[in-house]
């Protein structure tokens, strides 16, 4: 055991040896293998990272809530022509919220604009402020909270108030430094609204990001943005998690009543968990996963087939060598595993060196998208197993035809 030990290492100090003695050669093959590690690592780190802000940001909202919103366009197989479904008016919207007698938390909200500019004397924002309207419940359904001021009242409700809850990063951009937004006048699209409140900081995902949004009581939206055909989205939150399937039954009952759905016919909505949202989303990005690793193994593939034919070079140059090593009393396993020890070497500081670089690469793609920065230890050490495989993989066959040379030819090879 103690000799086998002893084999093992002088065979990794012939094979470092090695390739310090053809740095040049060593470090182009290692560049081979970093590039096929850096790919296969960079976009599973970058996706990795995407999934997790779309959990964090669905994840928000609270495992109990789901929404009922407009059911898109759909092409029936066998029909020419697609089913259009109306949208959600605001008396289906308001009779639903009377009548859902179930223990939640309902909110109302629909969208006035995404393109408004905020001002507040000489400080102004970019024309990205999406304007929302809601209700006294829109803080709890998306799980949203105050860092100062205070929610809605029922008479701004019912009157159609101009106040606004601004978002974190519109506060932020209006009123900088240590100045209090709370009473002052601001203007949004050329409306004037009283600031009664500062949304806490939600963060970014996914390229998108709430700290963007002024929310207005639902009244207000009417008559500040009123457009034809105004569509309306119902927010739910149940009160307990355990109740989250009932609470979803018992709505799709009641508003299939309110909208006039027929029996046996489908829903003319859409009820979705927050959750759901964000496993579809998954689910299509696993897709893309898929792809993305195929073509990582491809490049790694194309990288295994360089390191081979590199090492085959290497066998060649070095046939002397070997012949002199065999007539000194080294076996065929020895010289066998003095090569294969070569290129696991080489195969590993290219792993060492690509997964370095995957790991920067696709967090900066993650950090472009809005989402966190991630240590992907699962690639991490798949990479380095990875490596290990390849190096064997390619570097079997040239130790082994190392191993088959015949000792007195080699001596006489020139």
């Amino acid at each position: 055991m103690r000799r086998l030990i002893t084999v093992l290492f002088e065979n990794l100090k012939l094979a470092l040896s090695s390739i310090r003695s053809h740095l040049l050669r060593a470090m182009l093959t290692v560049l081979i293998i970093a590039f096929g590690i850096m790919a296969l690592v960079g976009i599973l780190t970058a996706i990795d990272s995407i999934q997790l802000a779309i959990t964090e940001n669905f994840a928000r909202l609270g495992a109990s809530s789901f929404s009922i919103r407009n059911r898109e366009m759909q092409i029936q197989p066998g029909s020419g022509s697609p089913q259009v479904f109306e949208r959600i008016s605001f008396d289906e919207a308001v009779r639903f919220k009377e009548q859902f007698e179930f223990p939640a938390y309902v909110s109302l909200s629909v969208h006035g604009t995404g393109s408004a500019t905020a001002r507040y004397r000489s400080q102004e924002t970019n024309p990205n402020i999406r304007v929302v309207g809601s209700d006294e419940n829109y803080l709890i359904t998306t799980g949203a909270a105050l860092t100062s001021g205070r929610n809605f009242s029922s008479a701004e409700l019912q009157y159609g108030a101009n106040v606004v809850l601004l978002g974190h990063d519109v506060a932020r951009t209006l009123f900088p430094g240590e100045s209090d937004p709370i009473g002052s006048i601001v203007t949004i699209a050329n409306q004037r609204y009283q600031v009664v409140g500062v949304l806490e900081r939600q963060g970014a995902g996914f390229g998108f990001t709430d700290d963007l949004n002024c929310v207005i009581p639902i009244m207000s939206v009417r008559q500040n943005f009123s457009r034809p055909n105004m569509n309306y989205t119902i927010n739910v939150s149940t009160q307990q998690l355990e109740s989250l399937d009932d609470g979803i039954e018992e709505a799709t009952g009641r508003f299939r009543i309110i909208r006039g759905d027929r029996f046996g016919e489908p829903n003319s909505f859409d009820v979705a968990k927050s959750d759901n949202i964000a496993q579809a989303l998954i689910e299509n990005i696993s897709a893309v996963t898929l792809a993305a690793t195929i073509i990582g193994l491809i490049t790694l593939t194309g990288a295994a087939i360089g390191l081979m034919n590199i090492m085959l070079v290497s066998v060649t140059e070095r046939t002397r060598e070997i012949g002199i090593r065999k007539a000194l009393g080294a076996t065929k396993a020895v010289i066998r595993q003095q090569f294969l020890s070569e290129a696991i070497i080489i195969c590993q500081i290219g792993g060492v060196v690509g997964i370095a670089l995957g790991v920067l690469v696709g967090n900066g793609i993650s950090v472009i998208v809005g989402s966190p920065f991630i240590v992907p230890w699962m690639w991490i050490i798949g990479g380095l197993i990875l490596c290990f495989g390849v190096g064997i993989v390619a570097g079997y066959y040239p130790a082994a035809r190392a191993a088959q040379l015949d000792p007195i030819e080699s001596l006489r090879y020139e």
